[in-house]
């Protein structure tokens, strides 16, 4: 399951930008799952910070995840974040997502990419910031 061999250091900076957005693209729905799985942690001490991720992260899998088309709704990362800063948990979270983001980071520069198999056109890597080829 874990290989060894698929982890190396980049050879230099363009390199680790390129292993950055393809792994990004490659293993986004992983990198979801670990980022949340660090703040689900890290929220154990704060119950009612947790209950209220436990509940957006259900609108977020109904809403989004299991649907055929995905709602998309205004502003519904920023929805999550101000709930979850709005029960004092501030302080926790913001370590909680600095940790996650490192460990993230970490393993898109670390895990080569001669052996992923991306579309780059359905990934978004092809597209400019209004959808429009770059």
């Amino acid at each position: 399951m874990f290989d060894f061999r698929s982890l190396t250091f980049p050879h230099c900076f363009g390199d680790a930008l390129t292993r950055l957005r393809y792994n990004a693209a490659y293993f986004r729905m992983n990198y979801a799952i670990v980022i949340l799985l660090i703040l689900f942690l890290s929220l154990l001490w704060h119950p009612i910070s947790l209950i209220v991720l436990i509940v957006m992260l259900a609108a977020w899998l109904f809403l989004y995840f299991l649907r055929d088309e995905p709602l998309v709704l205004f502003g519904s990362t920023v929805v999550t974040i101000v709930l979850l800063f709005l029960t004092s948990a501030t302080m926790n979270i913001l370590v909680a997502l600095l940790i996650a983001v490192v460990v993230v980071a970490v393993h898109t520069m670390l895990r080569k990419t001669e052996d992923l198999h991306v579309d780059e056109e359905n990934a978004g890597l092809m597209t400019g910031p209004a959808g429009s080829s770059a």
